[in-house]
């Protein structure tokens, strides 16, 4: 239902919504980081076996489940806004922690923190945003929390690209001593994880003022102050018929419980098993592989690493532009033309570069084909999987099916981070690619036959037809 053009009020709900996304930003500058901080932190804390490479590069990932599971747990309990609040605190521990570890046990244990914060906010936030929405324009407000989350991306990209060239001294083809010794070496990699701090402590701040979710409210009894900040959104006549519309989903015996059994009733475990597989698509559909080795990449098609440092910040560019165009066509084109469009173009462009990688072309097209993987993912499976996944879950079960989604895709994330630098020696580039495009058109054809269009529908009615 949208609301009345005379009661809604977009400022208010446009505030909720920037301030929610900031954790998005957060999650995706800590997201990030860590791949233009490695080419320094590595020499640094000496890691040359593949797999201490790849604990530090994925250790925060194993915080990002336990921060899924903490949401799993706690979110239908507590509510959504103080999980959000306590991200913040972590985010601010985690960055400030990061930048003064002196030995790689610390800078685990402060990556793993931050990475809880990314468990929380990236469950949580798409979901507070999508509660708090119209649905004539959640697609649009949802898909806000993956623009910050893009922005986060390249502010950590641009951070770590002027951060790098403060070292005027470091020759463009320095060795692994050399970068060691170096200031880079010594100290930039840390003020690279630092620079979250202020952006952190912000969102702690704002957080602390916003309204909890209103549909967690009703659902806990308290309808009086959903309905008073329901008014605050879409006015007093849209609030009350709001409030009802989601009381008829909620069963008064059952109110502020959450049962797991309920998880695995049928028409609600199809609807989980589906939010699974699109999170775990999203993470091995082979794009973390390049916003974590993007370096690598570029190294192995011929650029030294000045010029890596800024064709990774032409990457964050494209994601960020790519997103502002998902936010006007999301509630145009549909959820589901977007996703199919995201896997069938991504297969065909992996099937491209890993051709190029073994006739062994580098340079220019290796960048190109980089850029145009990068913008279609960012267009598509980027915002769009947590638009789907805010909008397809029960009201009573979303915050417990929302963090079991959330946790299968940090195991996505974590299984396909820590082993790629092995899976890298032992297939090389080619075949690493032709993998990926593998896994798209499996993921193609799965949600061609199983994946419904939520396009503007209210939370309800998409309750009421997935499990009818």
């Amino acid at each position: 239902m949208k609301p009345k053009s005379s009661q809604y009020k977009p400022a208010y709900t446009w505030l909720i919504t920037i301030v929610a996304a900031m954790g998005g930003f957060l999650f995706g500058y800590d997201w990030v980081v860590v791949g233009g901080a490695k080419p320094f932190y590595e020499p640094y804390f000496g890691l040359n076996s593949p797999a201490m490479k790849g604990w530090g590069t994925s250790s925060a990932l194993i915080g990002c489940m336990i921060g899924a599971f903490f949401c799993f747990v706690l979110s239908d309990k507590y509510g959504r806004k103080r999980l959000l609040i306590l991200a913040g605190a972590l985010f601010t521990i985690s960055s400030i922690g990061t930048a003064l570890s002196h030995d790689f046990e610390w800078f685990n244990t402060f990556r793993i923190i931050g990475g809880i914060g990314i468990g929380i906010t990236l469950n949580l936030s798409p979901m507070y945003i999508s509660e708090m929405s119209p649905p004539h324009i959640r697609g649009k407000l949802v898909s806000v929390n993956q623009l910050l989350i893009m922005f986060g991306i390249l502010a950590a990209q641009i951070v770590n690209w002027r951060i790098s060239l403060v070292d005027t001294e470091m020759p463009v083809d320095a060795t692994e001593e050399v970068i060691r010794q170096s200031w880079n070496g010594q100290f930039g990699w840390r003020w690279m994880f630092g620079a979250e701090t202020i952006s952190a402590i912000i969102f702690f701040v704002l957080m602390i003022f916003m309204p909890e979710s209103v549909r967690w409210l009703v659902k806990n009894g308290q309808e009086e102050k959903s309905g008073m900040i329901l008014s605050k959104l879409v006015g007093k006549e849209n609030a009350d018929a709001e409030v009802a519309s989601i009381k008829k989903t909620i069963s008064k015996e059952e109110t502020g419980k959450v049962h797991f059994s309920e998880l695995f009733k049928s028409g609600v475990f199809k609807i989980l098993l589906l939010g699974i597989f699109l999170a775990i698509l999203q993470q091995w559909c082979g794009m973390n592989v390049i916003f974590y080795y993007a370096a690598d990449i570029f190294q192995a098609a011929g650029y030294n690493m000045k010029e890596m440092m800024l064709q990774i910040v032409v990457i964050g560019t494209v994601m960020v532009i790519s997103v502002f165009i998902t936010i006007s066509i999301v509630d145009k084109f549909g959820r589901k033309s977007l996703m199919l469009m995201g896997t069938g173009g991504l297969a065909i462009i992996y099937i491209v570069e890993g051709i190029l990688f073994h006739l062994e072309v580098g340079g220019i097209p290796i960048v190109i084909l980089t850029l145009c993987s990068v913008a279609v993912y960012s267009l598509t499976l980027a915002p769009v999987v947590w638009v789907i996944l805010s909008e397809i879950f029960p009201n009573r079960i979303r915050g417990a099916a929302m963090s079991l989604a959330a946790i299968s895709l940090w195991i996505g994330n974590f299984t396909l981070t820590f082993t790629f630098p092995a899976i890298k020696e032992a297939l090389g580039w080619t075949l690493n690619f032709w993998l990926y495009a593998v896994i798209c058109i499996a993921g193609f054809i799965l949600l061609l036959y199983k994946l419904p269009e939520t396009k503007g529908k209210s939370l309800e009615e998409i309750e009421k037809t997935l499990t009818d």
